[in-house]
C-alpha cells in the first residue's frame, strides 16, 4: 500500500524565543502549519511576529526552541540543497559580474564551477530576463535588476522550496508590480514550493495560493485562507471584483487584529 507523500514543509507547535540583553524575547509561539510541494504560500503579519524567522528555520539556520520543521518528512538539523533562499536585498559580489554572482555559490561549495553550470546559469538569466547581461557589473543593473540575478543565484541549485524574505520590498511600486508579474512567470516556468514573506496585502492576494496570517509576538498562525483567485493570473486580475474583494477582507481582519 502506498503512502500519502509527506508536506513539502510542516511546522508543528515551533516555538522561537531569543536571548537579549533586556531580557528573552519570545518571537514564535505554537505554529502549526504545512506547505503542500509545488504551492505558493504568503505569510502577512505585523512587524516583528516572527515571519523572517519562520525562513530561518525551514533553511536550517535556527533550531526551534520547541517544536519541530520538517522538509519532506525529515526534520531539519543544517541546510539543505534542496532549500534555496532570496533575501530583500540581493548582496551581490559589486566586482563580479553578473553571471559570475549567479555561480557564486557552486564555486564557494566546489572551489569550482563547470561549462555546463555555466551554460545553466546563462539560460536561468534568460528565463529571469535578463538574457544578454551576464558580462555586466552590478552597479549597471537597475533595483529589480538586481533582484533578478538573486532569483537566478537561488533558482541555479535547482531547489524544491524557494524561500523569499519580502523580496521585492526595497523597490519602488511600479517596479514591484511588474516584478510580481516576473515572480509568476518563473514560477510557472520553473515549478517550486514557494514560502513568500510580505508586508502588502495585494502583493500577497496576487502571488499566493494561500496566505498564512501571523498574530503580533510572539507570533503563530491565525488564519489560513485560500486564495480564491484563478491561474494563470495577469494585470486583469489586479483589477477584477474578486481580488478586490479578498483583499479588503484580508485588510479588515489584519486591522482588527491591530485595533
Amino acid at each position: 500500500m502506498t503512502g500519502t507523500a509527506p508536506d513539502a514543509l510542516r511546522f508543528t507547535a515551533v516555538g522561537q524565543v531569543f536571548a537579549a540583553a533586556a531580557g528573552a524575547v519570545e518571537a514564535l509561539r505554537g505554529v502549526d502549519m504545512a506547505v503542500r510541494r509545488h504551492e505558493f504560500v504568503a505569510v502577512l503579519g505585523p512587524s516583528g511576529c516572527g515571519k523572517s524567522t519562520l525562513l530561518r528555520l525551514t533553511a536550517g539556520l535556527l533550531q526551534p526552541t520547541t517544536g519541530e520543521v520538517r522538509v519532506f518528512g525529515r526534520p531539519v538539523t543544517e541546510p539543505r540543497d534542496d532549500v534555496g533562499i532570496v533575501f530583500q536585498k540581493p548582496t551581490l559580489l559589486p566586482w563580479a559580474s553578473v553571471e559570475d554572482n549567479v555561480v557564486f555559490p557552486i564555486r564557494h561549495r566546489h572551489g569550482r564551477v563547470s561549462r555546463t553550470e555555466r551554460e545553466e546559469a546563462r539560460e536561468i538569466l534568460a528565463t529571469v530576463g535578463l538574457e544578454g547581461f551576464d558580462k555586466r557589473l552590478p552597479a549597471e543593473l537597475s533595483g529589480g535588476m538586481q533582484q533578478r540575478v538573486g532569483i537566478a543565484r537561488a533558482l541555479l541549485l535547482d531547489p524544491d522550496i524557494l524561500l523569499m524574505d519580502e523580496p521585492f520590498s526595497a523597490l519602488d511600486a511600479l517596479t514591484r508590480e511588474e516584478m510580481g508579474f516576473e515572480l509568476l512567470r518563473i514560477w510557472q516556468a520553473r515549478p517550486k514550493t514557494v514560502l513568500f514573506i510580505t508586508h502588502s496585502i495585494n502583493e500577497a492576494v496576487l502571488l499566493a495560493d494561500r496566505v498564512i496570517v501571523m498574530s503580533e509576538r510572539p507570533g503563530h498562525v491565525v488564519r489560513d485562507l485560500p486564495v480564491p483567485l484563478p491561474r494563470p493570473r495577469n494585470i486583469v486580475t489586479t483589477q477584477s471584483k474578486d481580488m478586490h474583494e479578498f483583499a479588503g477582507h484580508l485588510r479588515a481582519h489584519l486591522l482588527k487584529r491591530a485595533a
